[in-house]
């Protein structure tokens, strides 16, 4: 097993326990929303550009409510269990790519639950989340209004925003941290500390890939 495919378990068992009506963090949408947007990153390619640019979302949304209104909330799950598309045929694609995206929706499900604590990850799953997060802090946090220093409890540093002007220190665990720069600032348990103009700037910026 992998960490992409243990995430993916552990979503899909949730996503079974909860059932289609149950809130996630994601903007309006509930877990059968989810599911659908899951399944179309992997099996309808040709929808996946919409996930990123706006003049494709219309056509993106369209795909996906018409795989909600094809198939029924469990053969959607069912869906995901098993890697689709290319994932399927190269794990370790798998891996590389949907580690990240997994463990963010799963924790998406997970937060929008009453009495939700942090889980204790894995070593090695928390050197890969601080890895990457490490590596990509710059691309997740370029629409941030100030500059940002990550602190990773346990070692680590990594920077991002604007490189001039104020910044805000972020310390938290790698988990919190990645959750806080994917734009999930209000359900992240980090520490900021800083010019209070910054740091309300920044929880209210739009951050994330």
């Amino acid at each position: 097993m992998t960490h992409a495919r243990d995430e993916r378990t552990a979503l899909c068992d949730l996503l079974d326990r909860l059932g289609p009506d149950a809130p996630t963090l994601c903007a309006g949408w509930n877990t059968y929303d989810l599911a659908a947007h899951l399944a179309l990153r992997e099996r309808r390619p040709d929808a996946m550009p919409g996930i990123a640019l706006k003049p494709l979302a219309g056509y993106t949304a369209s795909v996906q409510s018409g795989l909600k209104a094809r198939h029924p909330y469990p053969e959607l799950v069912s869906m995901i269990r098993r890697p689709g598309g290319v994932y399927g045929l190269a794990p370790f694609l798998d891996e590389a790519v949907n580690t990240l995206e997994l463990f963010v929706h799963h924790e998406d499900v997970r937060r929008a639950q009453p009495s939700w604590e942090p889980r204790d990850l894995p070593a090695d799953l928390d050197r890969v989340v601080w890895k990457r997060v490490s590596s990509g802090a710059r691309l997740m946090l370029r629409r941030s209004p100030v500059g940002v220093v990550l602190h990773r409890l346990g070692g680590g540093v990594a920077l991002g925003g604007p490189r001039q002007g104020p910044r805000v220190e972020v310390t938290g665990p790698a988990a919190e941290l990645l959750m806080f720069c994917f734009g999930r600032q209000e359900h992240a348990r980090v520490e900021l500390t800083g010019d209070p103009a910054a740091i309300a700037r920044l929880r209210e910026a739009r951050l994330g890939i």
